[in-house]
């Protein structure tokens, strides 16, 4: 909603003072300027990305105004799901294990957080892990060497979209100059006319320098800058994944491990130790004698 919000203060502010200063509002409609700018740059954008990338960075519009991906629910929910490995693992051996990551979809463990099942990505990434400590027999610095990299390449994945986003709206100035330039082309072509017409030539000319400069840093840049913020909000629960796992392969109990990953959360998105706890007793409770 912020996204929403900061675009609308940004119109009332920058129309209202421009209105307030005796500007003529309509002096601002130029839709071939508009055309010029916004169908140039978005052009641009197709040309220079694949496919995918334009697909992710649409749903990444889109998922500005949703919220974030993960909420604190469902850290809970995740935080819960890797004390139940860790005590599956404690109690039963690594090898009691192996079932619940080649199907995790029919997973007692992992189908008693239906939230989470649903993020494949973040279910795979566990489960890849995994399946490294049963039967990789990997120390934790090698392990831990292996998931950074990893989470490097997963983050720059994710960020292309808003990078691609963020390129676009720095063209946006230039595409502005471009139709800035083709509107005093017109004005030349005009002189000796009316000199009426040549001073709403030169007024759309301007426009078109403003618009590519407003569009830029009011709007696609801010998106763009929102955009990379959420993918890195939404990389926290991979961080958590990564430090839980490597503490309880250090030999740290599944109550410590868990309290490791917690505290990489963010601190608005982080559950506290009694929501956790009263988590377990719940599950405990809950659980067939």
């Amino acid at each position: 909603m912020l996204v929403l919000v900061g675009s609308l203060v940004v119109i009332s502010c920058v129309l209202g003072g421009y209105l307030l200063s005796h500007g003529h509002i309509l002096a601002l409609w130029q839709p071939y300027e508009l055309m010029i700018i916004g169908g140039g740059s978005v052009g641009a954008f197709l040309s220079a990305n694949p496919a995918k990338i334009v697909k992710e960075a649409l749903s990444g519009m889109a998922g500005l105004v949703k919220g974030p991906k993960y909420r604190k629910q469902d850290y809970v929910d995740l935080l819960a799901l890797l004390y139940d490995i860790f005590s599956l693992m404690r109690k039963q051996g690594l090898l009691a294990l192996e079932p619940h990551i080649e199907d995790p979809q029919s997973s007692s463990v992992f189908t008693a957080y239906p939230r989470l099942i649903k993020e494949h990505h973040l279910i795979e990434f566990i489960t890849d892990c995994l399946r490294l400590i049963v039967g990789g027999n990997m120390n934790p610095h090698e392990l831990e060497q292996l998931l950074e990299v990893e989470l490097e390449t997963h983050q720059q994945e994710a960020e292309a979209p808003a990078m691609a986003v963020m390129k676009m709206a720095d063209a946006l100035p230039g595409f502005g100059i471009v139709a800035a330039v083709l509107g005093i082309v017109t004005t030349m072509s005009q002189l000796g006319g009316d000199t009426s017409q040549i001073g709403e030539h030169i007024a759309g000319a301007l426009v078109g320098t403003f618009l590519g400069i407003l569009l830029c840093y009011g709007f696609v840049g801010p998106l763009a800058a929102a955009m990379e913020s959420r993918v890195h909000e939404d990389g926290r629960a991979f961080e958590c994944v990564k430090v839980a796992l490597l503490s309880s392969l250090r030999g740290y109990n599944p109550k410590v491990s868990v309290e490791f990953a917690r505290k990489t959360l963010s601190a608005h998105m982080r559950p506290n130790f009694q929501d956790f706890e009263e988590h377990l007793k719940g599950a405990r409770a809950g659980a067939p004698a």
